[in-house]
């Protein structure tokens, strides 16, 4: 089968590999109908994860059929259509138990990083009785394609600040995270949500898509200042933290109102400075974390309804045999270019 791998150079190879076997009882093999490109990956390629393994297949996200479950699969079977996890989890240790799944003792992020993932024919799918959630009829790939990570990292996001219907939700960032983010903040009840960033593309993809109440560009207005007018010189309720800028952490906590909840799901490439002393008195409460992905089924079943779509994420669709170009056009960054799917 054809699969791009990591080398440690930094650079990326499409190559020939063998179609993956069974490797334990509770794994699954799964035809890729559909994978993305995801900045993750790009974070791999610069060096940027130091727990990822060179001459991996790249890819965590994405779609495709079942074609063959270890034997103790028994809630999957040759032919089912699955959302596969981004996030490998055995689903009995403690931290499973409790709904923290990136952080499984026996798992964690693992495809893409240090086991071989999706941008292939064929990916072997570790846990899988955890791990792939099965897609609705009415649900095309394309449609479910993002629901095992940038979705369910929006959706993330929007439950640590605990949203209530009184609420004004500020989200930075309006890349393909952050407007999942704004949609699930929308879904939870939020009163007013703003989109905020930099990118004026991605606000009018924002405003075009009906999702938030208003649009910011931070580099053209005092951001503080609009958002007390907006708030009645409070502050913003909740903020979800999804760009992972050079200052976007700074702007959080300073648009927060007193009493605020900062949730944090960017991956940032530089330390981040908490400055205890200014922010003295507030008495902020901050969340941060990689992405706890155990609502897939409740996202499918929302996509599903009707009440939540991604499909205006995909920008464009590349072949796996012209992935690399994918990259070189993601990498580019153009405000239009939110995501790149990749069909095999």
């Amino acid at each position: 089968m054809k699969a791009l791998v990591w080398h440690q150079n930094g650079s990326i190879e499409l190559v020939d590999k063998e179609v993956p076997k069974i490797l334990n009882e509770k794994d699954a093999i799964v035809k890729v109908a559909l994978s993305s490109i995801c900045t993750s990956d790009l974070h791999i390629v610069h060096g940027l994860v130091p727990r990822a393994l060179p001459e991996k297949v790249l890819g965590h996200e994405f779609v495709g059929e079942v074609v063959e479950v270890g034997s103790a699969i028994k809630n999957f079977k040759k032919g089912d259509r699955v959302a596969v996890n981004c996030e490998t989890f055995c689903g009995e240790c403690f931290f499973c138990k409790r709904g923290y799944v990136n952080n499984c003792i026996n798992g964690g992020w693992e495809l893409g990083c240090r086991i071989d993932g999706c941008q292939a024919e064929f990916v072997r799918v570790p846990f899988a009785g955890t791990g792939l959630t099965k897609i609705p009829d009415n649900v095309s790939y394309e449609n479910a394609l993002f629901v095992g990570d940038i979705l369910s990292s929006g959706y993330f996001g929007a439950e640590m600040c605990e949203i209530t219907e009184d609420d004004t939700v500020a989200v930075i960032g309006s890349g393909p995270v952050g407007l999942c983010a704004i949609m699930c903040a929308k879904y939870m009840g939020a009163r007013q949500v703003i989109a905020i960033d930099n990118n004026e593309v991605r606000l009018e993809i924002a405003k075009k898509e009906h999702l938030a109440d208003f649009f910011f560009n931070p580099t053209k207005c005092d951001i503080e200042k609009v958002i007390k007018e907006i708030t009645e010189n409070r502050g913003a309720d909740k903020v979800i933290e999804c760009a992972g800028g050079k200052d976007t952490f700074e702007m959080s906590w300073k648009i927060a109102r007193p009493n605020a909840i900062v949730g944090v799901v960017a991956m940032y490439e530089e330390n981040q400075i908490l400055p205890l002393p200014l922010m003295y008195g507030k008495n902020l409460t901050f969340k941060t974390g990689g992405v706890d992905a155990i609502h897939c089924k409740k996202l499918l079943d929302l996509i599903s309804e009707g009440k939540i779509s991604t499909d205006f994420l995909i920008s464009q669709t590349v072949s796996l045999e012209n992935i690399k170009q994918g990259y070189e056009l993601f990498q580019q960054k153009s405000g239009d270019c939110l995501k790149i799917a990749v069909k095999p």
